[in-house]
């Protein structure tokens, strides 16, 4: 199978569909498939892959490869990247991991003009059920898997830390309930420690936060880590928070700190309670105190962090990185013995 995948969004980029992307491209190569990734992110070093990688094609490259592929796949539907299907007749498939809406759930004429593109689509595959279940096209529901090679549980680490937040600090993840969440245990007399993995806008606004409610001292904000790093701040905590305002289309954050061993709290809206599975618990998005209340009673159990982490690995199995992109290869696969038949 020759695969074009064309993602606007791609390494060296950091976030949640840029790696699982590169992941996905890497796996499919290594199981034997022909692959090239056409992206519009530029890289100014030498590129870690062993496929070819077009960035920032002329409307020619594009067309061409686009000839060259069996099918051509793309990671959400990108308006601008459809019109060589106008003069090449390729299947497309197309993978969801965002919402085709706006802020407060508003369609837009480009998400409206994105769903009904769908029912064109050879194949839809959608990241978590709340996804699949926004749309309104037959769509096979593909979980996302994590890097099931870097995230694991390390030998010999002490893990004496309480809470652990991994993600950027914008609004959206919803730092501030978690931090309005520590004041509401300080006012119960619990203070545990809260490390910050990560940088954003929001920053300055947290620390502010912190020091109005009195609980500053208890914050460690460490700013970007990656890789190894990464694995062994998350090996040190107890207790990984993923507050998300908004409803996150799945989480790939709950799975690296389940694979680290941290049992998961999570907001409840979209995918991510998906993600965290039987491996953690979960809130109303927004509800501080509610946050609270599930944190108080874990700090106050930590006899009940074992029966968590017991059913990790059968969750995180589903979610191994060559099982995804078999799973994902099947379906492509699928669309081209049907269009051959």
């Amino acid at each position: 199978m020759k695969l074009l995948v064309y993602s606007p969004a791609f390494h060296p980029r950091i976030g949640g569909l840029e790696i699982n992307i590169a992941h996905f491209a890497t796996e499919a190569h290594r199981l034997g498939c022909e692959v090239a990734v056409v992206t519009t992110t530029e890289n100014s070093g030498s590129e870690p892959f062993d496929f070819p990688v077009i960035r920032r094609p002329s409307p020619g490259e594009l067309l061409h490869w686009a000839r060259w592929c069996d099918i051509f796949y793309q990671a959400n539907v990108s308006l601008r990247g459809l019109w060589p299907l106008l003069f090449v007749r390729r299947p497309w498939a197309v993978s969801h991991h965002s919402w085709y809406r706006h802020e407060g759930g508003r369609l837009a004429w480009q998400d409206r003009l994105k769903r009904f593109l769908l029912r064109y689509a050879a194949a839809s595959i959608a990241v978590s059920e709340a996804l699949a279940a926004d749309l309104k096209t037959p769509t096979t529901v593909i979980p996302n898997p994590y890097r099931d090679n870097l995230f694991r549980m390390l030998p010999n680490i002490d893990r004496a830390r309480d809470l652990v937040f991994l993600g950027r600090l914008v609004s959206d993840k919803g730092v501030d309930v978690l931090v309005e969440a520590l004041g509401h245990l300080a006012d119960r007399g619990l203070r545990p420690g809260l490390t910050i993995v990560g940088d954003g806008p929001e920053a300055p606004r947290i620390r502010d936060q912190a020091e109005r409610l009195g609980v500053f001292g208890q914050i460690d904000m460490l700013g970007i880590r990656t890789d190894e790093e990464l694995v062994r701040i998350l090996n040190q905590h107890r207790i990984l928070v993923v507050p998300s305002r908004y409803n996150e289309p799945f989480g790939i954050v709950a799975l690296e700190g389940i694979a680290c061993g941290c049992v998961v709290v999570g907001s409840r809206g979209g995918g991510l309670r998906e993600a965290i599975g039987p491996c953690g618990r979960t809130f109303p998005n927004g509800d501080s105190a509610q946050l609270a209340a599930i944190l108080a009673d874990l700090l106050g159990h930590p006899e009940r962090y074992r029966a968590y982490r017991h059913l990790a690995r059968l969750h995180l199995a589903e979610h191994a990185g060559e099982r995804v992109t078999r799973r994902y290869l099947q379906t492509l696969q699928a669309t081209l013995d049907e269009r051959a038949a």
